[in-house]
C-alpha cells in the first residue's frame, strides 16, 4: 500500500504537466482531466484511509522512499513521504474538498478563453499542498511550500488584464515570501542543531536541544505560519487574494494556502511543547488574528473580502488552540476540517451569487436573493448556521472545544483567553448574520452594471450546485461524525498527542456561554441589517467602522513601517551612489584628464622645447649634486 502515497502527488502533478504544456488540443477536456485526477487522488486516499483504520492507532504510519535526493557528505536529503494520522486528516481534506472545487469550476469558468490553463494551475496547487502534508522531512516541505506560493501567485493573478489582480498576486507572493525566511531561517538551526532535517530526528530529539535554539526555531516556525496563514502581522495579503476567480479563494481559504501553517505549528508540536515561550507567542498571535479578522468582516460590503475576514478569524482559533499544546492540537485540526467544508461552501455560495449577479461583489446591491436561488440560499445558510456554532452543526461542536480548551489554561490567562474566543464567536455570529440578511432578505437592491445591463439572478448549473450541496451536508454533519465517541480524538491523539485542561467552566457552561454570545451577535445584526432599509451607500460611521473598512490600517501600517523608510533608503542610496561613488570615480577621472591635457602641451613636437626641458632638467640635477655636496 506504501507504493500508492506517491500517486497522491503525482495524480495533479501530472495533470499539470499535461495542461500547461499540451497546448490547445486539450481546451475541450482539459477540464475533465483536471477534474478526474483530482478525484483519482481523493480515491487513492480513501483506499490508504480504509488500510490505515485496519491497523493498530500506533501502528498505522506508512512511510515510502522514492530517492536520495541532495547526498552530499553528512548533508542527506530524501525525497520520501509521511503518511500518519495528521497527514491522512489533510489529505482527504484536500482531495476531497479540492475534487468539488474542481467540479465548480468546470460551470464557473466555462466561458473563459484560458480554461485549460486554469485547471492546470489547479492541478498544481492541489500537488504541491499534497507534497507539503506528505513529506517526511522540513527540506521536502520546504518544497512543497514554495510550490503552493508559487500557484497561488498564477492563481490569484489569473485575471492579469485586470490591474488589481496582478497587483494582488504580486501582494501576496511577496508578503509570503517574508514568511518564507522565516521557514528557511528554522531549516537552517534544525540542521546546524540536529544534523537533519528529517521529522523523526528533529522532533525526536527536541527535548535534549537548548531552549534558546528551540525557541528561535518555534518563532521562525510560526513567522512562516503567519505568512501562509494569513496571520498579524502577515496578514495583508488576504483580502487583496480575493481579486482572483471565486473558486481560488474557496480552494486557498479552506483546503489548501492558508491550512498549511496551521499544519507547521502541529506537526512541529515537539519543538513547541520544549519551547515555552514559543508557545506564548502562537497563542497571543492567535488571539490577536481571532478579533482582528473579526472586526474587518464586520464592516465589509464586498462579499468576498467579508469572508476573507472570516477565514482570517477562524484561523486564528486553530492558531490559538495549536498555541495550548497537547490540549489543543487535536481541536485545531478538528476546527480546521469542519471549516474546510462549511468555509469552502460559503465561498462557493459567494460564487454562485456573483454568476447569478452579473459578478457584483457589492452586498448592498443584493437582496432578497433567496426567491430567485432557493439552493445557493439553502446551501450557504446551512454554512452560514456551522460557523456562527448554531447548536450540533459543524462548528458548534470544534469551536465549544477550542473556547473550553481556552478556558482550561486556568488563572487570569484561562479567563482572558476564554474572553477572547467568546467574543469572536459573538463577532463571528455578527458578521455572518449581516452576509446573510444583506444578501438574501429584504428588498432586492439591484443596479445596472457599468455597461447598463440589468441584473437577472438565477441558479447555478449543476456542475456549481452539486459541489455546494455535498459540502452542505459537511457543514451540518462533519462535526458530530468527528466528535462521536471521541473518534477525532482517538484518532488523531498517537501523532499529536493529547491531554485535558483543568478549566473552571464545564463543557454544558461553555456551549450555554458561546450559543448565548451567538444570539447576541445575530440578535444585533438583525436589529441593524433587519428592521430597516439597507442604504445602497455605506453611512460613514465612526472612526472603527472606517478603520475596519480599511481591514484596520494594515497597509496604513506596512506603507509608514516598510514602504516608506524603504522609499527614503532607497533614495539615500541612490544619492551615495550618485555623489560619493560616481562623484569618486569620475573625480578620478576628471583629474588623470586635466593631468594628461597639461601633460600633452608638454610634448608639442618642437625640438627647441625639447632642447629647453633637457637644458632645464640637466641644471636641475646639478643644483641637486652641488647643494648634496655643500652638506
Amino acid at each position: 500500500m506504501e507504493s500508492l502515497i506517491g500517486l497522491l502527488v503525482g495524480a495533479p502533478l501530472l495533470g499539470a504537466a499535461v495542461l500547461l504544456v499540451g497546448g490547445r488540443r486539450l481546451d475541450r477536456v482539459g477540464h475533465w482531466l483536471a477534474t478526474g485526477l483530482a478525484a483519482l487522488s481523493f480515491v487513492l486516499a480513501a483506499v490508504l484511509f480504509v488500510e490505515m483504520l485496519g491497523r493498530d492507532g500506533d501502528d498505522r504510519g506508512m512511510h515510502q522512499h522514492l530517492f536520495t535526493w541532495v547526498p552530499v557528505a553528512d548533508f542527506q536529503a530524501n525525497v520520501a513521504f509521511q503518511l500518519d494520522q495528521l497527514s491522512m486528516t489533510f489529505v482527504l481534506l484536500i482531495t476531497s474538498v479540492g475534487t468539488l472545487i474542481h467540479l465548480y469550476s468546470v460551470g464557473y469558468m466555462e466561458h473563459d478563453v484560458r480554461r485549460r490553463r486554469f485547471f492546470g494551475y489547479l492541478n498544481l496547487f492541489l500537488a504541491a499542498m499534497l507534497l507539503l502534508v506528505l513529506a517526511d522531512n522540513y527540506l521536502l516541505l520546504y518544497v512543497g511550500w514554495e510550490g503552493v506560493g508559487l500557484a497561488s501567485f498564477l492563481l490569484i493573478g489569473f485575471w492579469q488584464h485586470k490591474p488589481s489582480a496582478a497587483t494582488a498576486a504580486k501582494k501576496a507572493f511577496v508578503v509570503n515570501r517574508v514568511g518564507d525566511v522565516g521557514l528557511a531561517v528554522a531549516i537552517f538551526l534544525m540542521f546546524s542543531t540536529f544534523g537533519t532535517f528529517a521529522f523523526t530526528e528533529v522532533l525526536g530529539n527536541a527535548d535534549g536541544a537548548e531552549q534558546g535554539i528551540l525557541t528561535a526555531i518555534g518563532l521562525t516556525l510560526l513567522l512562516a505560519a503567519c505568512g501562509k496563514s494569513a496571520q498579524v502581522p502577515l496578514q495583508s495579503w488576504l483580502g487583496d487574494a480575493m481579486e482572483g476567480p471565486t473558486p481560488v479563494s474557496a480552494l486557498i481559504h479552506a483546503a489548501t494556502m492558508v491550512t498549511a501553517g496551521v499544519y507547521l505549528i502541529v506537526r512541529s508540536g515537539a519543538i513547541f511543547n520544549a519551547a515555552p515561550d514559543a508557545q506564548t507567542a502562537v497563542v497571543v498571535v492567535g488571539a490577536v488574528t481571532l478579533l482582528f479578522g473579526a472586526i474587518v468582516g464586520c464592516a465589509k460590503d464586498d462579499i468576498k473580502k467579508a469572508l476573507a475576514g472570516s477565514t482570517m478569524s477562524q484561523i486564528g482559533y486553530m492558531m490559538l488552540a495549536a498555541g495550548l499544546g497537547p490540549v489543543g492540537y487535536v481541536f485545531a485540526i478538528l476546527h480546521l476540517v469542519t471549516h474546510g467544508f462549511f468555509k469552502a461552501g460559503l465561498f462557493l455560495g459567494a460564487g454562485s451569487v456573483m454568476h447569478g449577479m452579473n459578478d457584483e461583489v457589492d452586498m448592498r446591491r443584493y437582496g432578497g436573493l433567496r426567491k430567485y436561488m432557493p439552493v445557493t440560499f439553502v446551501t450557504f445558510g446551512f454554512g452560514y448556521l456551522a460557523i456562527i456554532g448554531f447548536p450540533y452543526l459543524s462548528g458548534f461542536f470544534s469551536k465549544d472545544e477550542i473556547i473550553y480548551a481556552a478556558f482550561g489554561q486556568g488563572g487570569t490567562q484561562g479567563w482572558l483567553l476564554g474572553g477572547v474566543t467568546l467574543l469572536g464567536a459573538a463577532l463571528t455570529a455578527y458578521y455572518m448574520t449581516r452576509i446573510m440578511l444583506l444578501t438574501f432578505f429584504g428588498e432586492k437592491r439591484w443596479q445596472p452594471d457599468e455597461r447598463g445591463n440589468e441584473p437577472h439572478p438565477h441558479e447555478s448549473p449543476r456542475s456549481m450546485t452539486i459541489p455546494m450541496i455535498v459540502l452542505a451536508f459537511g457543514s451540518v454533519f462533519a462535526g458530530g461524525l468527528f466528535s462521536w465517541n471521541d473518534a477525532f480524538v482517538n484518532w488523531l491523539s498517537p501523532v499529536t498527542q493529547h491531554a485535558t485542561g483543568d478549566s473552571p467552566l464545564s463543557h454544558l457552561m461553555v456551549s450555554v456561554a458561546a450559543t448565548a454570545v451567538m444570539l447576541i451577535g445575530v440578535g444585533a445584526a438583525w436589529w441593524q441589517y433587519g428592521r430597516r432599509p439597507v442604504p445602497e451607500v455605506a453611512p460613514t460611521g465612526r472612526w472603527v467602522t472606517r478603520a475596519a473598512r480599511r481591514d484596520l490600517l494594515q497597509d496604513d501600517f506596512n506603507h509608514a513601517a516598510f514602504v516608506t523608510p524603504g522609499n527614503y533608503l532607497t533614495r539615500g542610496l541612490v544619492y551615495v551612489d550618485h555623489k560619493l561613488v560616481d562623484g569618486v570615480v569620475n573625480g578620478t577621472a576628471a583629474a588623470f584628464g586635466g593631468l594628461s591635457g597639461r601633460l600633452r602641451r608638454v610634448q608639442n613636437g618642437f625640438a627647441r622645447s625639447y632642447a629647453v626641458s633637457m637644458f632645464g632638467g640637466a641644471a636641475v640635477l646639478v643644483a641637486v649634486t652641488l647643494l648634496m655636496r655643500a652638506v
